[in-house]
């Protein structure tokens, strides 16, 4: 069975982005992003794939889509959450967005890595709330973005 991780960046909102991007440019979320999905497979959205725009090297790209005729160089292309899950077998894979995936995948999720950003935008897609009944934060790491003039934190829940 894989081990599913949840990697997603939120404002003090839970927002996760607007018009398929992100509202904000925060460089050390993605550098802290990409060690954290790095060698492992990461599944997404059609939608957040064309956000991207390409296969992130050095990963397996597994892309959700209801349009089973749809395929990408370089992309595994499946109709369903189970059928992306099915494909990683025993690995640990992640879950990169978006909203829709992320609340089909969080009750088969075991840990969450959530940028926290203190602050809020204008998001049109948000993420669920995490219940503290089911998760539990095991680490915490806080800084400040002085280019953006707010505050973010890395963490990390586990499933109680």
């Amino acid at each position: 069975m894989a081990h599913l991780t949840i990697v997603v960046a939120t404002d003090a909102q839970r927002g996760i982005g607007i018009n398929n991007s992100l509202p904000w440019r925060l460089p050390e979320d993605m550098a802290h992003f990409k060690r954290t999905t790095m060698g492992h497979p990461v599944i997404m959205g059609r939608k957040t794939f064309a956000s991207i725009g390409r296969p992130l090297p050095n990963r397996r790209n597994i892309v959700i889509t209801r349009n089973a005729a749809w395929r990408h160089e370089g992309v595994e292309a499946v109709t369903s959450l189970d059928a992306a899950i099915e494909l990683v077998g025993d690995a640990e894979a992640c879950i990169i967005g978006g909203a829709q995936i992320y609340q089909e995948a969080l009750p088969h999720t075991d840990r969450l890595v959530v940028t926290e950003i203190a602050r809020i935008f204008d998001c049109d897609a948000f993420f669920p709330a995490i219940d503290p009944k089911q998760w539990k934060e095991v680490a915490r790491e806080k800084y400040h973005s002085d280019p953006n003039g707010f505050d973010y934190a890395f963490v990390t829940y586990q499933r109680i």
